[in-house]
């Protein structure tokens, strides 16, 4: 970051991928914080011109809140390395990492962290019969936020009827069955351990509509499980190359204990609403949303 007595923080957001909407509400939040912090905020909607604006704009810091591709992929990452400008989050290999489930799972399991089965398969192949034994779940193998998820339950009749905006490979993973919890990392430390609650399966709806999931933070699980999850989030954390925050997600089946715990995969740019999971985590720790968007933007570099 330069010297400037008020550095000037670009807060990219919106963009073109199906997390666009997200992406805008986690932008303003964190704009609206970085002010009362006493930075000088610009808010961007990314677009295609988006290099010619960060250079016209020349900031000192981009607060990096996209999500899902062209954002959160390893995309806008090198075009702020190619421009120099510190950014927050993960770098482009780590982002990318991410981003693609399957190799992520790979990067898991090459550490000793716990996934389940699951292989990459042609769209029309899921279509046309199952090519996993069910319970099994369908979903893009690089998009976030639940987007496109479909879960085929061992009563199915058929293979599930994806739909055409699907792409033409997609990740089937066994199903996991269990609670839902989640870990943030901040730096190298782990926060807590929140159990997602809701009626069915976490997906985009539960995730972002009002009254779709409810949160318990900390969790109320076994110590065992909750230092599990602290330990696995930061070795997932460091095994893809993450920096700054990043979360990771699980299901748990209680009745299997410490082996039914399994990791889902690692969110880079994890949702940013004051309500937010991640957030909720910081505050738990004794840290205002503001305060959290602030450390975000003194951890900023190049090189990430």
């Amino acid at each position: 970051m330069s010297s400037r007595t008020t550095p000037k923080v670009v807060v990219l957001m919106g963009g073109p991928s199906a997390e666009r909407e997200v992406s805008l509400s986690s932008g303003r939040e964190c704009s609206k914080a970085l002010l009362s912090e006493g930075y000088n905020v610009v808010e961007l909607d990314a677009g295609q011109d988006v290099a010619e604006r960060l250079k016209e704009l020349a900031p000192d810091v981009v607060f990096n809140a996209l999500h899902g591709r062209w954002g959160e992929d390893g995309c806008i990452q090198g075009t702020l390395e190619w421009l120099q400008i510190p950014y927050t989050h993960s770098g482009v290999l780590a982002s990318s990492l991410a981003m693609d489930k399957e190799r992520t799972k790979e990067v898991y399991r090459h550490h000793g962290l716990p996934v389940v089965a699951s292989q990459l398969a042609a769209r029309d192949d899921v279509r046309s019969a199952h090519v996993m034994a069910p319970p099994y779940v369908v979903k893009p193998y690089n998009e976030g936020s639940s987007v496109g998820v479909y879960i085929v339950h061992e009563a199915a009749n058929g293979p599930p009827k994806l739909s055409a905006d699907m792409p033409e490979t997609v990740m089937v993973e066994a199903y996991a069955p269990g609670r839902e919890l989640t870990t943030t990392v901040m730096g190298d430390k782990a926060l807590t351990v929140t159990e997602i609650i809701t009626e069915g399966w976490y997906d985009y709806d539960a995730k972002y509509l009002e009254g779709g999931s409810s949160h318990v933070c900390p969790a109320d699980i076994p110590q065992d499980i909750f230092d599990l999850c602290m330990d696995y989030a930061v070795r997932a954390h460091k095994a893809l190359g993450c920096r700054g925050v990043s979360r990771t997600d699980y299901r748990w089946d209680e009745s299997r204990g410490a082996e039914g715990l399994v990791l889902l995969e690692t969110n880079t740019q994890p949702g940013m609403t004051p309500t937010s999971l991640s957030p909720e985590q910081a505050s738990a720790n004794g840290m205002s949303f503001g305060q959290f968007c602030a450390w975000m933007v003194e951890d900023a570099s190049c090189n990430r």
